[in-house]
């Protein structure tokens, strides 16, 4: 079962991660599902290594690589009884981790100058805030 990760910003044409890339281990799950729990191995625990993948360019490897604290990503899921469908909630983790990873940081901000009301309204609203101020701490004997 190969892991596909939807076209977006950073990846125009998709990416297909095939099943011998990665590694898969099941184990008892604390999850939900009864006395079948103790019984039962539902939980998975996916992982891919990125130094390693032939499903990546050099392009995206080296982006990955730059924005993962590690060179293997590890997805586990354990949220369903059933194993099959973790399996298929850890592939669906796995995609998303990689499609954010490999999306283009957002555009820096642009400095811009204030425009003058915004410079004059700031103005007045210092001057009436001192004028408030100056009303207190005086105390008059009349």
């Amino acid at each position: 079962m190969d892991v596909r990760v939807p076209p977006g910003p950073g990846l125009p044409s998709g990416l297909v991660i095939t099943s011998g890339e990665l590694v898969e281990r099941f184990s008892r799950s604390p999850g939900p599902g009864g006395q079948s729990v103790n019984t039962t191995d539902s939980r998975v625990e996916l992982e891919y290594d990125v130094s390693a993948s032939t499903a990546l360019t050099d392009t995206q490897r080296e982006r990955l690589l730059a924005r993962l604290p590690s060179p293997v990503i590890r997805v586990v899921a354990t949220e369903h009884r059933s194993q099959h469908r973790n399996r298929v909630a850890a592939r669906e983790r796995l995609a998303e981790q990689v499609r954010a990873a490999l999306a283009p940081p957002p555009p820096a901000r642009r400095a811009t100058k204030p425009t003058r009301g915004s410079k004059e309204r700031r103005l007045d609203a210092k001057k009436q805030r001192g004028a408030t101020k100056s009303l207190r701490g005086k105390v008059r004997d009349d």
